[in-house]
């Protein structure tokens, strides 16, 4: 009851001090208790002397520039290994795993799990470090991104943050894009170490061309092409999904909290770890569905190898 009341209070505090609120009790003149957001979809230099080379030719050199997105999905790498660290630090065979050895168990038997239903306990051990590790990436990206410490760290300009020092690494395009090469890559190195060679027959289709068969040839031929072209536009559709998800998250955040600050934002937050965990496991969960298909034998064929 103490802490409905004190929600209650907070809502009616914020709704007073945000934009709304500002508009509606203070008049035009009046500024809400949260600065206007304002939405930078490029990522943003973290060192200052890099932000005026990137403003002096208004495009990013050609060299490396630490940006708010990296650093952040450094950061991301860094809780991952510190968390796996000390879950696997001293573990024993004979000793029953306690406190955050536990948590960490039961994640990976959950992870593993997953992917023992869908790619086979026989496909299982192969497949698992690259759906977990794409999993966690994203996931944690996601979570980490929802941290009021995100938006709030800067570097000031006349009481105002002109640069942001971290951002959520999925807002930035080149991280869902390098993400879904990466899928891209593994799908397609499997299918060819599993099939051989013959995992490219479902692109090349001359079979019933060179036997004769013209019509039949060309309805192959086109198939052939349309699947070469469907894993090139997997690529754009994995890079889009989860940049689109991951931007309109951050946007809605900020905007809910510019117009009613405090506990009114809550809501949106439980939302946007249940998104982060939906759009980690489809992006792993997808990336897994594509390998097992292709190593699946086509035209009556048999796979071979990779077990």
């Amino acid at each position: 009851m103490i802490v409905l009341a004190g929600a209650f209070v907070l809502l009616i505090v914020g709704f007073v001090m945000g934009a709304i609120g500002s508009k509606l009790f203070g008049g035009e003149e009046a500024e809400p208790f949260i600065p206007r957001p304002e939405v930078h979809l490029p990522p943003q230099a973290v060192l200052a002397a890099d932000a005026e080379e990137v403003e002096a030719a208004h495009k990013l050199p050609g060299r490396f520039i630490l940006t708010n997105t990296l650093l952040s999905s450094w950061i991301a790498t860094a809780v991952l290994l510190v968390l796996f660290f000390f879950g696997t630090r001293g573990l024993r065979a004979d000793k029953a795993p306690r406190g955050i050895q536990n948590f960490v168990e039961g994640i990976i038997s959950a992870m593993y799990s997953f992917v023992e239903g869908v790619a086979g306990r026989e496909n299982a051990r192969r497949f698992f470090p690259l759906f977990a590790t794409i999993f966690l990436f994203v996931l944690f990206n996601a979570w980490l991104g929802l941290l009021p410490v995100y938006p709030s760290l800067g570097f000031k300009e006349h009481g105002e943050i002109v640069r942001h020092l971290l951002r959520p690494a999925g807002t930035d395009l080149n991280m869902p894009l390098a993400l879904a090469i990466v899928s891209f890559v593994f799908v397609e190195f499997w299918g060819v170490r599993t099939l051989g060679l013959g995992y490219l027959g479902k692109f090349f289709r001359f079979g019933n061309l060179l036997r004769g068969q013209i019509f039949q040839g060309f309805i192959d031929i086109f198939v052939g092409i349309l699947e070469l072209l469907s894993e090139f536009i997997r690529i754009v559709s994995f890079t889009f999904r989860l940049f689109g998800n991951m931007t309109a998250g951050e946007i809605l955040l900020l905007v809910t909290a510019f117009l009613i600050p405090f506990a009114f934002a809550l809501p949106f937050y439980g939302l946007e770890l249940l998104v982060g965990f939906i759009q980690a496991l489809i992006f792993s969960g997808l990336t897994l569905v594509f390998v097992v298909l292709a190593i699946q034998p086509h035209e009556g064929e048999e796979g071979h190898g990779g077990h």
